[in-house]
């Protein structure tokens, strides 16, 4: 086990190298403390996962690290989400990040890219003893030494703990530390939507920066977006989901879930691939004029299948010393694109909260402002919103139209932005005119901690 540092600096355990871990990590350096441990299970950080998006709200926080430059060289800059019929119709186009009024863009990035940018940026300010791979945390218990609380973190095959004076657990949906913290929980429970993702390469379409999803989950919904710029060919990497509500396909008259079954969901194998064939039988007949759906779903390198899933909210994320984040705390449907988003600004909020007051009341103002926040959101993709609008188009114009005004007046096809705004969770004038969390350059507080040492 890494021995303290020797620094009069409190040591703060991260448990998860992921988005969440390593912003906390960034935010917290640059908050004034530079005893940060992060603990993470995977025994080498490797590309994975599919694309992403990051929300104004979390570009603005990823700006104000220093990284603004570095993410605009590796995302795309989102300029409009489009709703369209299975047949192609348009059924509402709104603007995104700064065409939308916001101060920062929104981004889709592949994930993999997104955490080596993070990764480098902890390396470099943090050095490369920061991130320690290949250990697994179990759980954790509490302790005094010398009268002074203290984190012991217990990790697989180790009979030593990693000591701190506090623990911040950014390992995931499954995490050991929410175990601990709430033993009773149970697994993750899904809703009974499957999910098939992929990135393919394949010609831009429209503007090469447009978010598009076809479809509605009371059937089949399949959203694209490009996470890379075109190249001198007109080529890009689009990333693709398609959501279906069981194996033996949806019913006409099912509509979205309102949360979540109960049942635990089939486990996600995030490593084993499925063939193009069982995604392709849910889009037989669609037509989507602009964008060759059918050819990208069938030239996908590789296609992962697995549950969306979610948890209920805490009554809260604090046990003394430990604390929740990301989706150890709030794990969330992606149906607003806001998961990775709302890890970044967790990490941001704790951060400035612990820069700022001593560590018990730090930890009940995080909780407090970012809890109901979260459960406010959690609670609006649970609604799959704008699903319930959606669906009435498809029992409308379940054969196409070419009009959606003669399907839907104007005022019920707005609702689709309030619903939007829903589950993105922060306006544009709110984001715009709130105070930044940056913290001035200061010596971390030392006096509230006690550091224990051992």
């Amino acid at each position: 086990m890494p021995p303290y540092s020797g620094r009069n600096t409190p040591r703060i355990l991260v448990a998860g190298a992921g988005i969440g871990g390593l912003t906390v990590a960034l935010s917290l350096h640059a908050a004034g403390f530079d005893d940060v441990l992060l603990v993470e299970a995977c025994p080498r950080l490797r590309p994975v996962g599919a694309g992403i998006n990051l929300q104004p709200a979390a570009v603005r926080e990823l700006t104000e690290l220093g990284l603004g430059e570095a993410l605009d060289a590796a995302a795309v800059a989102t300029s409009r989400l489009q709703y369209h019929h299975r047949y192609g119709g348009l059924i509402w186009s709104e603007p995104r990040g700064r065409a939308a009024g916001y101060h920062w863009p929104q981004y889709s990035i592949h994930r993999a890219r997104l955490q080596e940018l993070l990764l480098a940026a902890v390396h470099e300010r943090l050095g490369p003893g920061a991130v320690v791979t290949g250990r697994r945390l179990t759980g954790y218990r509490q302790t005094r030494t010398g009268g002074a609380p203290a984190v012991r973190a217990l990790a697989a095959g180790e009979s030593t703990p990693y000591t701190g004076d506090l623990l911040i657990a950014a390992d995931g949906v499954n995490s050991a530390v929410r175990a601990t913290m709430y033993p009773g929980e149970g697994p993750p429970v899904s809703n009974g939507i499957c999910m098939w993702r992929g990135v393919t390469e394949g010609p831009a379409y429209l503007d090469a920066r447009t978010m598009t999803i076809f479809g509605c989950n009371s059937r089949v919904k399949a959203v694209v977006y490009p996470v890379t710029r075109p190249d001198a060919a007109g080529r890009c990497l689009l990333n693709w989901v398609v959501e279906t509500r069981g194996d033996s396909g949806p019913q006409d008259g099912d509509l979205p879930g309102g949360g979540p079954s109960g049942g635990a969901p089939p486990p996600a194998d995030w490593d084993s691939a499925t063939s193009p064939d069982l995604v392709l039988a849910h889009l037989d007949g669609w037509r989507t004029g602009f964008l060759d759906l059918h050819g990208v779903v069938g030239a996908a390198p590789r296609i992962l299948r697995y549950p969306m899933i979610d948890r209920d909210p805490l009554p809260s994320w604090v046990d003394g010393r430990v604390v929740l984040l990301g989706d150890a705390a709030h794990p969330m449907y992606p149906t607003g694109s806001n998961g990775a988003s709302q890890a970044i600004v967790d990490a941001r909020v704790l951060a400035y909260e612990l820069a700022h007051h001593d560590v018990d009341e730090a930890l009940a103002r995080y909780d407090a402002a970012r809890r109901p926040e979260t459960s406010r959101l959690l609670a609006a993709h649970r609604r799959l919103e704008p699903d319930p609008l959606l669906h009435q188009v498809e029992v409308l114009a379940p054969n196409g139209f070419s009009d959606i005004r003669e399907v839907l007046p104007a005022h019920r096809l707005a609702d689709i932005r309030s619903c939007t705004r829903q589950v993105t969770g922060v306006d544009a004038a709110g984001l715009n005119a709130r105070p930044s969390w940056n913290v001035p350059a200061r010596t971390a507080p030392l006096c509230a901690w006690s550091t224990p040492q051992g």
